[in-house]
């Protein structure tokens, strides 16, 4: 989310996954589509097998993706940035980047600050006291009225510092640090550079392979840097494609389920920020070209007012500055590691989980039980007993040593409850109740819309500091204690309160406490006509469901925003508004109608193309994708950071190994770091999942569980020669901070990798075990293994790259 939105403006899969049929190129990294994504998969093979779409994969494992794709490259795990560096360095030499497109629709041109630099792994801008960079050192210069300079041969372009950056980025350097064959490599770089042409079109197709790391934020911008490169962003066929994990995952995502914004990508407020004024000039985008459109920037006060009058009602005024000071302005970082780190400091009282197991999904699951163990409470929602309703009950801890009080109350699955859930391509689409709840189980927004009435009546009968946030805030439902999900759904689409009547798209929004909207992005999906996440008008009738003959079939559920298909699609067109592959449309201007035409357009839909027209990205300040952002805290431009624990020392800049930025939990809380070195610890370890787990609900399931009964990991076939172990046998796998004893999978999926100069091994983990369900004794948790540290914008755990040592039992 964090690098798609620095480099184009909003974080979300780019297109979809019909979509992909179009492409003549796939790259997959960081993902294995086929086995975790087998229903989106059918449109990777349907560009293969119709329009002979090139598949190439690039993942430590041989694995069913790679079964079916035309190359697999067996790269190092968190080496991507030295691969996509590699990439857009063969691009750039060879003069192979789409030119008119970078022109027009990047910020190739644009002039940066004189004090910027990069030497020996470090971007200027670094605050040794704190560990961090002052990201606001990363700036364009600016003319007299405040607007980005433009020369593109300018020596400090961000063309010509991309250029001079990715210089180092050679096919042997490619080879020393991922571990690909120079010349497999250069195969594919030719394939690559091919695709920066207006006839032929690539996507990437990546999932947590690649967020899941330190420098997860840059290993995927530097995908993203490619693409813009190459001109194949906001074209059908192009785009940055991020499967998400589970059906809903971008919903949660777009309703703020992280702790650092507010629905729609709204930041939270920060210390200091007094007034509506302060916050939005500190979170908005300032328009840096005369004609960029800068929409999210322009509107953003518009889209926090809706969000607080549908919060707070008649108590949100203009007066109050519309209930601003009602929102909490949070200090301290409050991701998902701080908030057992947190408790593992006796910082916290008590817990709320909701639909969540802390001790399977977190890192260094023997160092959270730990923090669990210091809670006064600990709340647990879910349909199923879960490691961390029973963490007490966890192998090696002693039950009568843990005073923490547990409730586990029992929710409803998804299956019991209608609602909407949103798919990776932003595809919002209503499901109906399968079964009824059983016994006692209550829908999870029940339990919390009951909890908030009973905490509300005691702040009435008991008073207490600032109650207002609590006493205000609106439950417009008929029965508050029971909201509908389609009451709830009809309140995120926001309504005009002089009428009444719900809103059909964002652009009605406005600043002046006139509209609401609970969440600006998905405004138009349930406007007075009914809800349009319920249509169904598909492939039953294409010629006339399907009328541009994309697939993008706008009467089939809805798209956020304002059901567009593929984001940023102005760029599928050119200067001129025709589009680069007429044969592949996105959206083109008709001179007749005096409109663009076609998919939804992300543009103003009547503005003609020329020389004064607006520029093409509309969510940025410049109007174009960057390049060069210094929306991230870790660098303007990716680079390679070797991961916290890595069997070499960086190739690049040895004195720099790890990006500087990482954040360290434990040693910022005083504890050790407990970080394994190649002496101790010689074979890097990888999590992923299995087709027939869905995370840890299956435990529960028994045909699944009979399909994957039994813990084991993947070890290369030389490596379990040279350690004597046999399939089956069982085996010790052991990490700086915790063990896993469980059967070993013999394979040739997995194979040794030279890496600097250095024979190196790769081992798998699934992760779907544990300690209840229906095989309790399969109690390892693959996440004792895993490091208590984030990246420096997300806080993202490191799950794909750790240090193991393993020996036959």
């Amino acid at each position: 989310m964090v690098s798609l939105a620095a480099t184009f403006g909003r974080g979300a899969m780019t297109n979809h996954w019909r979509d992909i049929r179009h492409a003549d190129l796939i790259l997959v990294n960081g993902a294995n589509p086929a086995e975790a994504h087998p229903v989106g998969f059918r449109w990777l093979m349907r560009a293969k097998l119709d329009r002979g779409a090139k598949i190439i994969h690039a993942d430590p494992r041989f694995t069913r993706t790679s079964a079916v794709a035309d190359t697999h490259l067996r790269i190092r795990t968190g080496s991507d940035v030295a691969y996509f560096g590699g990439l857009i360095n063969y691009v750039l030499g060879n003069d192979l980047h789409h030119r008119e497109y970078v022109e027009f629709a990047t910020n190739a041109a644009l002039v940066v600050r004189e004090d910027f630099s990069f030497t020996d792994g470090m971007f200027n801008g670094f605050d040794e006291a704190t560990g961090t960079y002052d990201t606001t050192a990363w700036a364009y210069e600016l003319d007299a009225d405040g607007n980005a300079r433009s020369d593109i041969d300018h020596p400090r372009s961000v063309l010509n510092l991309l250029r001079r950056h990715y210089s180092r980025y050679t096919p042997e350097l490619v080879e020393r640090v991922t571990g690909i064959p120079r010349e497999q490599f250069l195969q594919v770089a030719e394939l690559v550079g091919q695709t920066g042409r207006p006839d032929k079109v690539m996507t990437i197709v990546y999932a947590v392979g690649l967020t899941h790391h330190t420098t997860g934020v840059q290993l995927i911008r530097s995908a993203a840097v490619l693409q813009l490169l190459l001109g194949n962003m906001g074209r059908p066929g192009g785009g940055m494609n991020a499967e998400r994990g589970h059906a809903n995952i971008q919903g949660n995502t777009d309703h703020a389920i992280s702790w650092d914004i507010l629905p729609g990508y709204l930041r939270i407020p920060a210390p200091g920020q007094k007034t509506l004024a302060d916050y939005v000039k500190a979170s908005a985008s300032k328009k840096l070209r005369p004609n960029a459109v800068n929409f999210f920037g322009t509107n953003y006060r518009a889209f926090m007012v809706s969000l607080l009058k549908t919060w707070y009602g008649d108590a949100a005024t203009k007066d109050n500055e519309y209930a601003f000071d009602h929102l909490p302005k949070p200090a301290a970082n409050a991701s998902w590691i701080s908030i057992f780190d947190q408790a593992l400091q006796g910082r916290m009282e008590g817990l709320i989980l909701s639909g969540m197991t802390a001790t399977s999904i977190g890192p260094d699951s023997n160092q959270v039980l730990q923090a669990l163990a210091k809670l006064k409470w600990l709340c647990v929602m879910d349909p199923f007993r879960t490691t961390s309703s029973e963490f007490w009950n966890a192998p090696g801890v002693d039950p009568a040593t843990v005073d923490t009080e547990v409730f586990h109350l029992p929710c409803t699955h998804w299956i019991e409850k209608d609602g909407s859930f949103t798919n990776s391509g932003r595809w919002v689409q209503w499901k109906e109740q399968v079964l009824p709840p059983e016994g006692q189980a209550r829908h999870d927004h029940w339990v919390i819309a009951e909890l908030f009435q009973r905490v509300r009546q005691m702040y009435a009968a008991q008073g207490g500091k600032y109650p207002d946030p609590v006493l205000q805030l609106t439950m417009p439902y008929r029965d508050p204690r029971k909201p509908l999900l389609d009451e709830i759904a009809q309140e995120i689409n926001g309504r005009d309160l002089a009428t009444g009547r719900r809103l059909a798209t964002f652009a009605d929004l406005k600043a002046d406490g006139t509209t609401t909207a609970g969440d600006w992005i998905y405004t138009g999906h349930y406007p007075e006509e009914g809800n349009l996440a319920k249509r169904r008008d598909g492939v039953q009738d294409p010629a006339r469901n399907d009328p541009t003959g994309m697939g993008f079939y706008p009467n089939w559920a809805w798209s956020w925003p304002v059901n567009r298909r593929v984001l940023y699609n102005r760029a599928s067109a050119d200067a001129a508004g025709r589009p680069w592959d007429p044969e592949r449309p996105g959206i083109a201007w008709d001179p007749a109608q005096r409109l663009w035409t076609g998919d939804v357009p992300d543009y103003p839909k009547d503005a003609a193309p020329g020389p004064n027209a607006p520029l093409p990205f509309i969510m940025t300040g410049e109007g174009t994708g960057r390049l060069f952002s210094n929306g991230v805290a870790d660098g303007p431009f990716p680079e390679h950071y070797e991961p916290v624990e890595s069997p070499v020392a960086n190739p690049l800049h040895p004195d720099v190994s790890a990006t500087p930025v990482a954040f360290l939990y434990d040693e910022k809380a005083g504890r050790p770091n407990r970080f394994g070195t190649a002496e101790e610890f010689p074979y890097i370890a990888t999590s992923y999942r299995l087709t027939e787990h869905e995370h840890y609900v299956t435990q529960n399931v028994e045909r699944l569980v009979q399909l994957q009964p039994e813990a084991f990991v993947e070890i290369p076939a030389e490596l379990a020669e040279e350690k004597g172990i046999e399939n089956g046998d069982r085996v010790r796998v052991r990490s700086k901070r915790g063990k896993l004893e469980v059967r070993a999978v013999v394979t040739r999926r997995l194979g040794p990798l030279t890496v600097d100069g250095k024979k190196v091994y790769q081992i798998g983990i699934p992760i779907h075990w544990g300690f209840v369900g229906i095989n309790t004794g399969q109690h390892w948790l693959a996440n004792a293994l895993t490091p208590f540290v984030g990246d420096a914008s997300s806080r993202t755990p490191e799950f794909k790259a750790f240090l193991v040592d393993i020996e036959k039992m």
